[in-house]
Order: C-alpha cells, then sequence, then structure tokens
C-alpha cells in the first residue's frame, strides 16, 4: 500500500481543516483536521508504510520507541514484533526532527477493527499536548482508510483517561503485558452504531 500524507500546521492557530494528497488506492483529496498546539513553530504529520520509510528516518522511529518502551520504562521486551511491516507508521515532525509517532493496523478480518498501538512522543518534547495531535490524526488516518471498522488499542492502564477522552471504552479488565498494567479498548466509528 503507497499511502502518504503530510499536513503542515502553524502553531498558534486555530482548528482548521487541511486538504492532503493521498497516493495510491485511496488516492484523492481528502479532508484532514489538523490543530496547532503550540508545540512547535511548524509541525508536519507524515504517513508511510515501512518500506517508503528511508533508512535513517526508520532509524529514528524505532530508536524513539526502544529509548521510551524499553530503556526508559525499564521493561525488555520484543519491541520488534514483526508488525511493523504491514502497519502505517505515523510521525509528528518539525522539519527532520521526530517529535512524535504512532503505528496504525489494518484490519485483518472486514469486521475486526483497526488498531493503533506504540503512541510515543520524544522524552525532548513532552508537555506540549503532542499526543493529543498524535492520537488525532491516527484517529483519522483509521476513519479516511477502513471507515467502516472500529478502531482498537491495548492502553497502559494509566492512560485510560487520555484515551476515554478520544472515544475509546474499556473492553477488557486490566491485565499485564511485559509487566506493565493493560487494558483493551475500542473506539466505534461514526458510520458504526455505538
Amino acid at each position: 500500500m503507497d499511502v502518504r500524507a503530510a499536513v503542515a500546521v502553524q502553531a498558534g492557530k486555530p482548528l482548521e481543516v487541511m486538504t492532503v494528497q493521498l497516493e495510491g488506492p485511496r488516492a484523492g483529496e481528502v479532508p484532514v483536521e489538523a490543530k496547532a498546539t503550540g508545540a512547535a513553530a511548524t509541525y508536519r504529520v507524515d504517513l508511510r508504510s515501512l518500506d517508503e520509510l528511508p533508512a535513517r528516518e526508520l532509524y529514528d522511529l524505532l530508536r524513539m520507541r526502544v529509548d521510551v518502551f524499553v530503556v526508559e520504562q525499564n521493561c525488555p521486551y520484543p519491541e520488534l514484533d514483526g508488525k511493523d511491516i504491514d502497519a502505517l507508521h505515523l510521525r509528528l515532525l518539525e522539519g527532520a526532527e521526530l517529535l512524535g509517532a504512532a503505528r496504525i493496523l489494518k484490519p485483518y478480518e472486514p469486521q475486526d477493527p483497526s488498531k493503533i498501538g506504540r503512541v510515543v512522543v520524544s522524552p525532548d518534547h513532552r508537555g506540549k499536548r503532542l499526543g493529543d495531535v498524535l492520537m488525532s490524526e491516527a484517529i483519522a488516518a483509521c476513519e479516511r482508510l477502513y471507515p467502516e471498522n472500529p478502531i482498537a488499542l491495548s492502553a497502559q492502564a494509566h492512560l485510560r483517561r487520555f484515551y476515554e477522552s478520544f472515544g475509546f471504552i474499556a473492553v477488557s479488565q486490566e491485565y499485564l503485558e511485559d509487566d506493565i498494567p493493560h487494558i483493551d479498548m475500542v473506539r466505534q466509528q461514526a458510520t458504526q452504531p455505538a
């Protein structure tokens, strides 16, 4: 799948609808909601498959995830889990600097949810509400690409309220994943009954 989206947003501007060009099977202009958070003077959102990421940009993405999920959280686990190959990688960038990222997994079966995972903000850019931007953009991408499917995620339990603010609801009890409490959450698409 050759899907790309890039959005440039000026900090300090109110919420605005921007248009991006997607290439590949869903080509055409697609409206994207983007909001500035004051996080950076200018940032852009980039959505690509693994094969479309240049080696250095892939290195930056994987390094950020390992630095946060493995080193910072003191949680040795297989970060390279094989799912990146078929995923779309959403990156929030300021120039060439990676501010944050998330991964989107397509539904396996027509009735299955798409999935958002590996939501991460650079430690150098925390406290700027970039997590809000990443989730808004990831949800918008799922809605564009898989409009009939709900969206699922496995949340670290302490972030439950954060994900609830985006319309996700808990669908499991807490469980341990890599010794960190998690909870499964789902968000219905606007076209789906709740």
